[in-house]
This record gives structure tokens, C-alpha cells and sequence, in this order.
């Protein structure tokens, strides 16, 4: 595992753990991998900061890098005589804009290259899967194109923020419509389907998200209400309304993005090929209750990426959208 100490990749490893696999993770030391794992230090972005991977064979190399795709394709060059597979934890955020309705994996991707460096989010992705083809072959690398990933060890915030926000109780702004439908996945899901997958010898792109109507924006934050057992009272407003109080979609309501174009691009994907190849997500209920006993495991208190801007809204923005 390349990383492998904090949310997808700490997932994979604690689903591989739990299978009596045998894991290396590869880190750079900054948080401690879960217990059992070998631990190998390096910096990838360092000169020979690969040189602990300079020996040793393993069955597959999972990989979640987001930033420039050159440094998937080092690692991917060190390791694919000495790795039978790959799996790289990609996005859905590699298809062109705009996307087609009920987008799959067939559709169109940016351009991008294995060798780009200080690229944005979507053409880093598209490069990492091109730099892991490169070295490995097409038939060894499982490319797993995530939407929104949700569940414990999150480490962007947006479910820990809706958790926290509802734990405070009173009035909440909740962002319209109720019956929203929503694609997401929670992460445990995710790395299960990507070990079951791998070990399978599956190969190519698959969409990692629920599917349609999986859950609405009523039904989660009702499940937060519910697993924090505050007295939350959730104050539903249409878009209209949160859009005109200068609330941003995504960034300052975490998850919710009214209806159009973007909706569709977030939760519109065509899921079909993953959930024929096995993909399982749990209820959102246990994804939200098990998020929140992690949560107040740490005090209530998520260890955010630095490399991520924060989410959520001020008290002032939420009294205003509420005409309080």
C-alpha cells in the first residue's frame, strides 16, 4: 500500500489485515498504519525517496496518489517487475466536461499525461491511471474511478462537519430538496470491492459509487440526526433560498449540490458495470453511525488535509439562509 495511513488508503489496509493478508505501507511516517502492517518510510516526492521499494516482491501495489501524476509513474516504474497487479484508487472527476447523462466508464476523459506535474485535480487523476498503465500493462491495473467517499478516517470533512453541526442541536439549515437523491460510497466498501476485485484479476476503469437513489439528502441527514441523538431541528430551504444567503454548494454545504448540470455529474454516474462486478454499499444509517463513533473516539475533532480548503458555513451565513 502507497500511503496507506490515513482515510482510502487506511481502509485498504485494514480490509487487506482483516483478510490474514500480509501488508507492507509504504508512508512518510507522519501518522502511525494501522497495526499489523509492515511499515516501509519514504517520501515519493523526495530524491531517492523511493529507496525503501528498491527490493521485495508483493501480489499488488494499491495506489491513491492525487497530486502529479509523475510520481505514480516512478513508483509504478520501480515496482511493476516486482508486483504481480496494480490497483489505482482514481475519480470520477477524470471524465470531459460536460458529462453525458447517466455517464459510464466508456465516456470521454480529459487529456493528460503520465509525466504531468502541477496539473489540476481531474487531469492528475486521468494522468495517475495513464502512468499505471504505462509501466504495468492494461491487463494488470484496476483503475477504481471514486465519486464522493464518505465514512470513518474521512480527512476532507464534509461528513464530519454535517455530524458536528447536528451534534450542536437548534435550528439547521438543511438544504433542499428532502428528496434528493444522492451517489456516494462509503470507503469501507470501497477498498473491499477493490481487494475482492483484484484478487479476481479484474483489469481496466470501473465507477466506485452507489447506485441512483442510493440515499437523498433527507435520509442522511436524518441518519445524523438520529446516530449524534441531538435535538437538531432540520429546516429544510430550496436551493433558491441557500444560493441567495451566498452559500456555496459542496464547499460550504458539504455533499449537497442542487439540481443541474453538476448534480448530474455527481450523482448521476451509471453504475452498472462495478455492481455487476460485485460492488456492495452498506445502508447509509451504519455509514453515518459508525462515522460518528470514530468521530468522538477523536474527541470530535477530524484530522483534515492540509491540501483541501475547509467546508462548511459560518453561524451568520445559516441564520440568513433561515431568515433567523
Amino acid at each position: 500500500m502507497l500511503g496507506g495511513t490515513e482515510f482510502a488508503g487506511r481502509a485498504v489496509v485494514e480490509a487487506a489485515l482483516g483478510r490474514g493478508w500480509e501488508v507492507t505501507v509504504f508512508h512518510r511516517g507522519r501518522h502511525e498504519p494501522p497495526a499489523g502492517a509492515v511499515s516501509l518510510l519514504g517520501d515519493r516526492t523526495a530524491p531517492d525517496g523511493l529507496a525503501a521499494l528498491a527490493r521485495g516482491e508483493w501480489d499488488l501495489v494499491v495506489d491513491t496518489w492525487s497530486a502529479d501524476p509523475a510520481v505514480v509513474r516512478d513508483s509504478a516504474r520501480l515496482l511493476a517487475d516486482r508486483v504481480g497487479r496494480c490497483a489505482y484508487v482514481s475519480s470520477r472527476s477524470v471524465y470531459a466536461w460536460p458529462p453525458s447523462v447517466d455517464l459510464a466508464e466508456d465516456g470521454p476523459v480529459v487529456d493528460s499525461s503520465p509525466d504531468a506535474t502541477g496539473v489540476p485535480y481531474a487531469e492528475a487523476k486521468r494522468g495517475g491511471e495513464l502512468a499505471a498503465i504505462a509501466a504495468f500493462g492494461e491487463e494488470r491495473v484496476l483503475s477504481g474511478r471514486a465519486g464522493l467517499i464518505i465514512g470513518p478516517w474521512e480527512n476532507v470533512g464534509r461528513l464530519p462537519w454535517w455530524l458536528n453541526r447536528i451534534a450542536r442541536g437548534g435550528p439547521v439549515l438543511a438544504p433542499g430538496p428532502r428528496d434528493l437523491a444522492l451517489q456516494y460510497i462509503d470507503v469501507r466498501d470501497m477498498a473491499r470491492w477493490l481487494l475482492d476485485a483484484s484478487e479476481a484479476g479484474l483489469s481496466g476503469p470501473y465507477d466506485l459509487v452507489s447506485e441512483p437513489g442510493h440515499t437523498t439528502m433527507g435520509e442522511l441527514l436524518d441518519a445524523c440526526v438520529r446516530a449524534t441523538g441531538s435535538d437538531a431541528e432540520l429546516l429544510w430551504r430550496d436551493p433558491e433560498a441557500v444560493l441567495g444567503a451566498g452559500i456555496e454548494p459542496w464547499s460550504g454545504l458539504p455533499v449537497w449540490i442542487p439540481p443541474g448540470e453538476p448534480y448530474e455529474a455527481m450523482h448521476g454516474a451509471d453504475v452498472s458495470k462495478a455492481l455487476a462486478a460485485g460492488l456492495r454499499c452498506r445502508p447509509v444509517g451504519e455509514t453515518v453511525a459508525d462515522t460518528w463513533a470514530w468521530l468522538r473516539g477523536l474527541g470530535g475533532v477530524a484530522p483534515l488535509r492540509t491540501d483541501r480548503p475547509a467546508v462548511g458555513i459560518t453561524p451568520e451565513q445559516e441564520a440568513k439562509a433561515l431568515g433567523l
